[in-house]
């Protein structure tokens, strides 16, 4: 077993050390390319020490102003889905779960939609997104609670049900939104994308993410107990509705942030929890962490393409899709590894 969990660590720790080979090779991808070295220079510059300048004006704003808040977002966008989509995976006992299960990102998708739709900001549409994903849950919630029979079918079944109203009232926004000009905007934030990515968005979320990330981590042995069933985990002094609940709160706030930066962005919550059981088993001690490794280095890499691909860029929501697609259909025809709790 102390074989096992050491081979798990360094895995991990592999993962960890690859994330940072990738953070620091997207600098270098795009129209402008930046050597290693300007790069170093450049943050040494930002963060105080006596650097002489070796750069130009304009490396020094494509590393700090655009790249940088991009990538720090990728990974963070990233860590957060697959965090969500794993740990939901755990509590619903279902390898199908996935971050937008209880309707964040249906609620985020109308909060945005009605947000560019009254004219506001970036910022504005970023914060709509956010409070109306929270309102989807805070909803589900409590109509889950009215449910009859068993409460976690219930709170599954409150989730389908309030994010197809918020679904069909995005719809709506989207009919009666200006064609030239609101409608393109909605539809584009829908596909999913981190091409505006600003250090304003990061302060807005980074917060709200460490307070979801966090528990996630913390818990996450725990959770290992609750995917045993309730009489096991109750039998080892843990209160299974209340780990529950805590894991579907941290879950939900780290969802909502990322979705509110990214907009639409599937797949990712699905896909690398899936494939990091393939690496560290369904241990969540190094699942959870494998998993938010695991899906900042995707996301990265593919915004990365996003990026590169095409001048104008591809929403990051379409190339997921063709990555989540097919693994999803791999999955269902037991092809893949099956699901162990």
């Amino acid at each position: 077993m102390n074989e096992i969990e050491n081979k798990h660590r360094r895995t991990v720790l592999l993962m960890g050390i690859a994330l940072i080979l990738c953070i620091l090779s997207s600098f270098t991808l795009g129209r402008y390319p930046v050597s290693l070295s300007e790069l170093l220079g450049v943050l040494g510059s930002k963060l105080g020490l006596p650097i002489e300048s070796f750069w130009t004006g304009s490396v020094e704003a494509a590393v700090w102003n655009i790249r940088l808040p991009r990538v720090i977002l990728s990974v963070l966008v990233g860590a957060c889905l697959a965090a969500a989509g794993g740990a939901y995976q755990g509590v619903f006992q279902n390898p199908m779960a996935s971050p937008d299960i209880l309707g964040a990102s249906a609620g985020a998708g109308f909060g945005a939609a009605l947000a560019i739709l009254l004219g506001a900001s970036s910022m504005g549409i970023t914060i709509g997104a956010f409070a109306a994903s929270l309102l989807t849950v805070a909803l589900v919630f409590t109509v889950s609670r009215h449910a009859r029979g068993d409460r976690v079918l219930g709170l599954v079944l409150a989730g389908i049900m309030i994010s197809s109203l918020f679904q069909s009232g995005t719809s709506f926004l989207k009919l009666v939104a200006d064609p030239n000009n609101q409608l393109p905007q909605i539809t584009y934030w829908l596909m999913g994308s981190l091409s505006g990515a600003a250090w304003g968005d990061i302060g807005f979320v980074l917060l709200p993410m460490l307070c979801g990330l966090i528990p996630l981590l913390l818990l996450r042995w725990q959770l290992n107990v609750i995917t045993m069933g309730d009489d096991e985990a109750r039998a080892m002094g843990v209160d299974p509705r209340k780990i529950r609940l805590w894991i579907a709160v941290a879950s939900t706030l780290v969802t909502a942030s990322a979705v509110s930066v990214s907009g639409m962005i599937g797949w990712v919550g699905l896909v690398i929890p899936h494939m990091m059981r393939r690496l560290v088993g369904s241990d969540y001690r190094y699942l959870m962490p494998a998993s938010m490794l695991g899906g900042g280095i995707f996301l990265l890499v593919v915004d990365n393409v996003s990026r590169n691909a095409t001048t104008a860029g591809i929403p990051i929501g379409i190339l997921t899709a063709f990555i989540g697609a097919p693994f999803f259909l791999w999955l269902i025809t037991g092809k893949g590894d099956h699901y162990e709790h």
